[in-house]
């Protein structure tokens, strides 16, 4: 009997050097070793991709976020404010891009719900960019899974050059090689499509002002 217990003893101490080690390697020593690899090859990544104004970080280059005009007292719709480049809609939360409430709308692409609401939102995009419905791209109307994306086709920055130049009083060649200098590739070359971040355009458009 006392053989039997120092048996069962022996073998739950084993146990738990057993869990003491593996904690220190997978608990402490791996995430320090994955946190100090990501600060010293990719600080910026790590840390959240933050965009910077004087020092002050002001948002995040893998989040989208609306722009859009200050409510006035009694106003419950937000619109968008003409000076920037507007990014696709999103159904995360009831004003959009909520980072707590990530997600799309659910609704299938024959749903009558939906296609009311692109219709109605192609019409508006083209009214508020000054171009034709049938020219009016499909990301400028239909939201990410995610509804946090941040970016754009090129085909819809390009859209909103003339309108964003009239707002800010600015030449339309130089508004268009901002939005050119933002185009970026397809991921590892055949991932994805070319696409423009709104949030590092904006910023670097005020940044110009």
């Amino acid at each position: 009997m006392p053989s039997s217990l120092n048996r069962v003893i022996r073998h739950h101490l084993a146990a738990l050097r057993m869990l003491l080690v593996f904690t220190v390697i997978t608990g402490i020593a791996y995430p320090l070793v994955v946190v100090g690899i990501a600060q010293a090859a990719f600080p910026h990544q790590a840390n959240g991709s933050l965009i910077k104004d004087r020092g002050r970080p002001v948002a995040s280059s893998l989040i989208g976020q609306n722009f859009n005009l200050p409510l006035n007292k009694g106003q419950t719709s937000p619109q968008p404010d003409r000076k920037w480049f507007q990014p696709r809609p999103s159904a995360a939360g009831t004003t959009g891009y909520d980072p707590t409430s990530s997600g799309a709308s659910n609704l299938g692409p024959n749903n009558p719900d939906l296609v009311a609401v692109i219709k109605a939102r192609r019409a508006a995009v083209a009214a508020f960019d000054g171009v034709p419905p049938s020219s009016v791209p499909v990301d400028a109307v239909t939201a990410s899974g995610s509804g946090l994306d941040p970016d754009i086709s090129p085909a819809y920055a390009y859209e909103q050059v003339n309108r964003v130049a009239k707002a800010w009083g600015l030449n339309r060649p130089a508004v268009r090689k901002l939005v050119a200098d933002h185009i970026q590739g397809r991921n590892l070359g055949f991932l994805g499509q070319d696409r423009v971040n709104v949030v590092e355009l904006n910023h670097d458009l005020a940044a110009s002002k």
